[in-house]
């Protein structure tokens, strides 16, 4: 029998090495791959994602699982692709992720297509989700190629499904909910399936090196540094002094560029005030900082624009869900109605903090991760 071929991405750490032995272990024809990303120029090799230390330990890995091994080269793709989404973000007076534009773009784009073009069937991750044919669903695939010019094939695969990880602690769902059906074809999630815990025995008892290895929060290409020293090495330009005002128009003090402030914030306004003062919202238009009390904080209706649905078809009727407005909120009970272009409102059943605008809102239902969008 011809074992199925499956590319994992792998960073050195202990997730994806863990996914690596696993799939070996259920008997695939595993390789791995890691992406060369961008770092920033002065700093080079500082991303956290591809350090030195991070290939070496890759590399390590694949030689005890006796696994081929490869080093792709993304660095011009990732700086134009996820590095501007996040300088874009900041310059419209969003808070943008960019972690969901790196999974939708560049590893489930462009490394996906390299594993397909090396004969690969699957891409695994390291993510904590999980993922299930749904019953009865089929989708009409156009992605199954073995080239990177992606050549069509259609074949009819079955509809797939992502749920929370089993430890919901360390559940990744939040930030795959930008995945559509033809790379959802293509992709296995092995370390989902386990608590965290386990994944490190496991790491030990295959005899990696990764299974003390610490896991990292911050983003990549920050290399541990403060998102606004980056942003004023790269775009000092969008960070201009502006007003701060409250609701009502009436200016109370300066900003020193929106950027630098995050919604809900209420330290380091340098405004005196009776009573607490919050980041309600920012107009980039005008270069406001609009701050309120406490009470004024809470939303309780959002819009979400480029939404994206699992299955590929957008709801009919609104639906209640489970609505997670960031990647480490408590989900909070909600209305969820499908708007035109690719638009959704949410209408929570109690005002929630911090809705800001670039984050994601994902849509659950239970276990099953339904679709999300972008905060407007």
């Amino acid at each position: 029998m011809v074992k199925e071929k499956v590319v994992v991405a792998m960073s050195g750490g202990v997730d994806s090495s863990v996914a690596a032995a696993l799939l070996k272990q259920q008997g695939y024809d595993v390789s791995g791959m890691m992406l060369r990303l961008w770092s920033e120029p002065g700093k080079e090799d500082s991303n956290r994602c591809c350090t030195p230390d991070a290939m070496a330990q890759a590399r390590r890995v694949a030689g005890i699982l006796d696994i081929p091994f490869y080093v792709i080269d993304a660095k011009d793709v990732f700086k134009e692709t996820v590095v501007q989404y996040f300088l874009d973000g900041y310059a419209r007076g969003e808070t943008p992720n960019p972690c969901l534009i790196c999974n939708r773009q560049i590893r489930w784009t462009f490394l996906l297509n390299h594993a397909l073009a090396l004969g690969a069937e699957y891409m695994a991750t390291g993510h904590y989700v999980r993922i299930r044919n749904a019953e009865g669903g089929m989708q009409k695939a156009e992605y199954g190629t073995r080239s990177t010019q992606q050549l069509p094939i259609t074949t009819y695969q079955p509809l797939r499904t992502l749920l929370r990880a089993v430890d919901h602690s360390k559940d990744q769902s939040y930030v795959l909910h930008v995945l559509k059906q033809d790379q959802l074809a293509h992709a296995l999630f092995p370390v989902g399936e386990y608590p965290k815990p386990e994944i490190r025995r496991l790491a030990s008892d295959f005899g990696l090196p990764t299974a003390s290895r610490a896991d990292s929060q911050d983003l990549c290409f920050l290399a541990g540094d403060d998102y606004r020293n980056f942003l004023q090495r790269n775009a000092a330009e969008i960070l201009q002094p502006g007003n701060i005002e409250t609701r009502d128009g009436t200016v109370i003090g300066q900003h020193n560029g929106l950027a630098n402030y995050t919604i809900g914030q209420r330290k380091g306004l340098g405004i005196a005030s009776p009573a607490p003062l919050y980041v309600i919202t920012k107009h980039a238009p005008r270069n406001t900082l609009i701050v309120g009390t406490q009470e004024e904080l809470g939303v309780t209706e959002i819009t979400a624009r480029d939404v994206n649905w699992m299955n590929g078809e957008t709801p009919r009727e609104p639906f209640r869900a489970e609505v997670k407005i960031r990647y480490t909120a408590k989900e909070a009970e909600a209305w969820v109605s499908p708007m035109e272009g690719n638009q959704a409102s949410v209408k929570f059943e109690a005002p929630v903090r911090d809705a800001t605008a670039g984050q994601a809102a994902v849509f659950y239902q239970g276990e099953v991760m339904l679709g999300g969008g972008i905060i407007i």
